[in-house]
């Protein structure tokens, strides 16, 4: 009975939040296809306190804690409004399905009427509303406000399909969609700058964990259509998908985070609902695939997901299906080959950001991009570590305290 009340007042306290931050109407920009709605501004006060106590709390357990990084981070100068963005997309893998889609604009209170842009791309969450556009349930899009916004940057952040607003099923590291729900966000986000008297300058990419894939398969869509981008960093980025669901499946290390189960059986119910219908039951083992599903559709949270599975990803999946990653030839497989992110000839300045005690990324793949693109004699790109000890939460924060000044650079 405790249990229950106690259940029910955090659910109340979370609709009661929603409905504070969403009592402002939505506003047209540019037509009925984009609208927006005033969210909230953060001030100096909320900015600051992201960048200390809430940063502490979020690294709590790392094994680079706050004090790692207290005192590197440059004072918030400007104050910043928040508008959770609506916006008409299609969804590729499903015949170009229509969809309405949402997302975050934030914009520093600078008296300028013209500032550069960055795109977010948002890292793997395990609740429907841990994204940019509910941003105060989102540490990493907090970050960017703080480190970016309040220095005069505009951030903007899709919260992909699935997720935020979005009626559809997760979809989780499912390619197409992830670059079109970022392209189409990108292109509302100008809408209500124009709607808001602001013209952007210029264009800047940044991503974490699976927004550190999507980060770079968007990065790639961006180019091909002659889009110019500044700069671009990731950070913790899975670079070749069949290359990590294979090494999660078949080579568990030690330092495996005991949540990669449930990206796993996310990634694979993903694939279910976007490309191939039926492959969650022959991957996932009778006994756990409810529960798996159950999490997918967030209607368990992690706690409970967790105490009815296992740790290890090895003792979730069906070995016979794990053992088709041996040779990879099988459709499942080739979809995966397709999910890599970075066998391109890259033009944009890029710098891949790894941790070396990462416990989602291995370092070799979070290196790959450095090596392929120096053959293929592209543009310049680098892959530099966070740390001996950077796991995969410090990583992000390194790479947000030094890449700003890195795209400040290019503005000179």
């Amino acid at each position: 009975m405790k249990r229950s009340i106690i259940h029910l007042l955090v659910v109340l306290a979370f609709s009661n939040s929603v409905n504070a931050q969403s009592s402002n109407k939505y506003i047209d920009a540019g037509g009925n296809s984009v609208q927006y709605q005033y969210i909230t501004t953060f001030d100096l006060n909320k900015l600051n306190k992201i960048l200390n106590a809430e940063l502490s709390e979020f690294l709590n357990g790392s094994s680079m804690p706050f004090t790692n990084f207290k005192g590197t981070f440059t004072p918030p100068k400007y104050p910043v409004k928040l508008y959770r963005v609506k916006y008409n997309s299609v969804v590729p893998e499903l015949n170009n399905l229509p969809t309405i889609a949402s997302g975050l604009v934030a914009i520093p209170e600078t008296g300028k009427d013209s500032m550069p842009i960055v795109s977010y791309q948002h890292g793997t969450v395990f609740g429907k509303t841990q994204v940019p556009s509910f941003p105060d349930e989102s540490m990493e899009t907090k970050m960017m406000i703080a480190v970016f916004a309040s220095q005069g940057y505009i951030v903007t952040g899709a919260d992909y399909f699935g997720l935020g607003i979005s009626t559809l099923p997760n979809s989780y590291l499912v390619k197409e969609s992830s670059e079109q729900a970022c392209l189409d966000m990108l292109l509302a986000a100008k809408n209500v700058l124009t709607a808001n008297k602001i013209k952007h300058g210029p264009l800047f990419v940044h991503g974490w964990s699976q927004g550190g894939w999507t980060n770079m398969t968007f990065l790639r869509r961006l180019e091909s259509l002659n889009i110019p981008v500044a700069a671009a960093a990731s950070a913790s980025a899975p670079l070749d998908g069949a290359v990590i669901v294979n090494r999660w499946m078949n080579n568990y290390q030690p330092i495996d985070a005991v949540w990669l189960p449930a990206c796993a059986t996310n990634f694979i119910f993903a694939k279910d609902q976007y490309n191939f219908p039926g492959i969650a039951a022959r991957a996932i083992k009778p006994e756990f695939y409810q529960t798996a599903k159950d999490f997918y559709e967030f209607k368990i949270d992690w706690p409970t997901y967790h105490a009815k599975t296992k740790d290890k990803i090895q003792e979730v999946f069906n070995p016979d299906f794990m053992a088709t990653g041996n040779i990879a030839n099988d459709p499942f497989w080739k979809l995966l080959e397709n999910m890599q992110a970075y066998r391109w000839r890259c033009r944009t300045p890029l710098i891949n950001y790894y941790g070396e005690s990462d416990e989602v990324v291995p370092v070799y793949i979070a290196r790959l991009a450095e090596g392929f693109h120096q053959v293929l004699g592209g543009g310049n790109t680098k892959a530099i570590s966070a740390g001996l000890k950077a796991d995969h939460r410090a990583t992000y924060i390194y790479s947000v305290i030094h890449a700003k000044p890195w795209f400040d650079s290019f503005m000179k």
